[in-house]
This record gives structure tokens, sequence and C-alpha cells, in this order.
């Protein structure tokens, strides 16, 4: 399934904060915090936002292998705790399009650097604000199955290799929404997200599986 249907994106100023490194109670200053005022009125004219996924039942996971209909394979003992649980999983793309970045590389490029750091992390919420509306859908798309989902986790969290991007966008079979993969496996435009979303039974404990718990890496910035 792809649409870009009219979503109305609401960025969220303490996230821009903190994708700008403001933590722990710290306050921008009033430059900074005037500039994230004028960039969040006028950035929905730069973002075009697309989402592509499917939903593919789980076949077997055996070990940290995952077998997923359609002759997708995904390796990882994170996810594979994860989906191990469930009996579905979806597969998604999102992006808010390429003409943020495009304006931020060219306040960048004119010497305007924190301009361009403000507008990238105005972006940043933005997709991830996107991500979540898919999720919204699914968990819909789930609820009236009598079923619930996951946390959504894209390649390169935890143990999962960045390199099955390309087995993601693979399972998309073509429908990537103009999202291309570098050979680094870096989407561009930058600001897209990938990833999965496992659907199971409510009993399955999917809904809550977070691996941040177990995991002793503290300093990571992805840690929820």
């Amino acid at each position: 399934m792809v649409t870009s249907d009219h979503i109305d994106i609401k960025i969220d100023r303490k996230n821009v904060c903190r994708h700008l490194g403001y933590r722990n109670g710290i306050k921008p200053s009033l430059r900074i915090s005037s500039l994230i005022k004028e960039y969040m009125g006028e950035a929905h004219n730069l973002i075009e936002p697309l989402y592509v996924y499917i939903i593919r039942d789980i076949e077997q996971v055996v070990g940290s292998n995952i077998y997923i209909e359609g002759s997708i394979v995904f390796n990882g003992e994170v996810i594979a705790r994860l989906l191990d649980r469930c009996c579905k999983v979806a597969l998604f793309v999102v992006t808010i399009g390429k003409y943020l970045e495009e304006m931020a590389n060219r306040l960048a490029e004119d010497g305007l650097i924190l301009q361009s750091y403000v507008l990238d992390a105005i972006g940043s919420d933005a997709v991830e604000k996107l991500a979540d509306f898919v999720k919204g859908i699914l968990d819909d798309k789930a609820r009236v199955e009598g079923l619930v989902t996951s946390r959504r986790f894209s390649p390169g969290y935890c143990d999962w290799d960045i390199s099955q991007q390309e087995m993601v966008f693979t399972a998309l079979e073509g429908d990537s929404i103009g999202v291309q993969l570098t050979e680094g496996y870096l989407m561009v435009p930058q600001k897209s997200i990938s990833g999965i979303i496992g659907i199971s039974t409510p009993d399955s404990g999917a809904k809550n599986y977070n691996p941040c718990e177990t995991c002793r890496k503290y300093d990571c910035l992805g840690r929820r």
C-alpha cells in the first residue's frame, strides 16, 4: 500500500530541542528559540509526507533467523525474540521528502549553519511523527482482528545489522515512495525511516517488548 494523503504533522517543540541536544532541563537561547518558532511555522511548506507498508505472515523463527512470507529472511537476536511472539509483521518506509533537506543544505552552503541545524532538527521530529502516524494505522488494523502491535524497530537498532535495509526494500517490491538506498544502506532522502512492527495476540508479550530493559548499553542514544 502506497499513499500520499494529506497528513497533518504536528511538530513538537520539546522534541526539536531534544534533537538539537537540549536535555536535562536545559533551555535554548532566545535566538535559537526564535529560530525554532519561525521554522516550525514554515516547515509544513517543505514537508511531503509519504508512506508505504505491507503486512506479511511470519512462517517461523529459528535461532536468530526470522522467515517471513514472500522469501523474506531477517537475522538478529533482538528482533527474533520479538517476532517469535508474533504471527504477522508489518514492513514500512516513511519519508517527508527531499525539500526540507534541500533547504537545510542550502542554508548551510550560505553559511547559515545554525539555521540549517534547527531546520534539520525539525525534519527529524517530522519524520518520527510520520512513523508514529503509520503505527497508528497498523494499531487500528490489528485491533479489528483482536490483535496488538509491538514497538517499531529499524535496521541498525540493537544487533539488527543496517545491511538488512535491503531486505526491507526488497519486500516492498519497488514501492519505496522514491526513497533510495546508498551503497552503505543509508536512505535518500535522509529524513526517512524504514523498519518493522510485530503483530501478535494480546497475551504474547510483544506489545510491551523492550530490549532496552535487558541491555547494559546505558549511554545509547536510542535507549527507550
